[in-house]
């Protein structure tokens, strides 16, 4: 996993290998920071001017290599671009924020790196999601003997749970009781990606 930055926005390359001991070779991490700077610069696609020289990696790490996350984020008039990378690459995150301070900013994305958000808001979880978690919560109530009218309050305050784990907004900031949202008050954040070595 690598991130470049300049003045313009934020790239992130997850460059994915066998085994740890290819990830951390130096010419491993050369390349991926190559990619990295060169998705920066040109755009996502630019990767595929690396082609030959990834072959050659290949053969020099004796194992297969994929591209995983190609992302990058050029900085909207007004948007502020945080960039973190974790725990030795195990870990990179890109979010995009509006009336939101830098330093602020930097700590919800490492908030993201720790409580790992699936989705933005609540409306980004697909429906069918949503009803299959709601039907399967539904069958644990009615197992738990608990009053039938009591049920749909039951469920609803389980799935307000639920969408507390996947959707950034909605998390409390790094396990505490303060959410994401309450956290950046009159702010509001665009985007954001996730890459984790195994995902």
């Amino acid at each position: 996993m690598a991130i470049a930055r300049d003045a313009s926005g934020a790239a992130l390359v997850h460059l994915k290998s066998e085994t740890d001991f290819a990830a951390k070779s130096d010419d491993f991490r050369k390349m991926t920071q190559e990619l990295a700077d060169l998705v920066l610069a040109s755009g996502p696609e630019a990767i595929s001017a690396k082609d030959a020289e990834m072959e050659d990696l290949k053969l020099t790490v004796k194992e297969n290599l994929e591209v995983g996350a190609v992302v990058r984020f050029e900085a909207a008039a007004g948007s502020e671009i945080d960039a973190y990378l974790h725990g030795d690459g195990r870990a990179g995150v890109l979010i995009e924020a509006q009336g939101v301070s830098p330093e602020l900013l930097h700590e919800i994305a490492l908030h993201i790196a720790f409580a790992k958000p699936t989705f933005l808001q609540r409306s980004d979880v697909p429906a069918d999601e949503v009803e299959k978690e709601r039907a399967t919560l539904l069958e644990i109530t009615k197992k738990e003997g608990k009053p039938e009218q009591a049920w749909p309050k039951i469920v609803e305050g389980r799935l307000d749970a639920w969408f507390g784990d996947r959707v950034l907004l909605e998390q409390g900031v790094f396990g505490e009781k303060e959410t994401v949202k309450a956290k950046i008050g009159a702010g509001t954040i665009s985007r954001f990606v996730l890459a984790m070595v195994g995902g």
